[in-house]
């Protein structure tokens, strides 16, 4: 499987052209707010409620297959197709996506720290 990271997407595809947007590719990236709409059909297709805040958006064949919440982790998903490859995938962005901002936090407050001291 390859990957292609983006800034603000990351594509996974098992083909070895990256350039190609077959049905075998996968995009995660941040829910934009043009992405309102198909997320609350996603939701109300998983019957759950919409998600709040900050999300990520696995898209599958151009479709919203799944999201989950940053903030509280709750996915939603098409239970009309196979999902749960894709809502692990968006757990294990989300924590490094989490982990990363933990590490700028740090890294924020030992710089403040040592300007103060200065």
């Amino acid at each position: 499987m390859g990957l292609r990271w983006q800034p603000e997407a990351m594509l996974i595809t098992t083909r070895l052209d990256h350039h190609d947007t077959a049905a075998d590719t996968v995009v995660l990236r941040r829910a934009r707010s043009a992405d309102g709409r198909a997320l609350t059909r996603l939701a109300a297709l998983d019957d759950a409620a919409p998600l709040a805040g900050d999300a990520l958006v696995a898209e599958q064949d151009g479709e919203l297959r799944a999201a989950i919440s940053l903030h509280s982790g709750r996915a939603i998903a098409d239970p009309f197709h196979p999902t749960a490859d894709l809502v692990a995938l968006l757990r294990a962005r989300a924590a490094l996506l989490s982990d990363a901002a933990d590490r700028g936090h740090r890294v924020g407050r030992r710089f403040r720290r040592t300007v103060r001291a200065a």
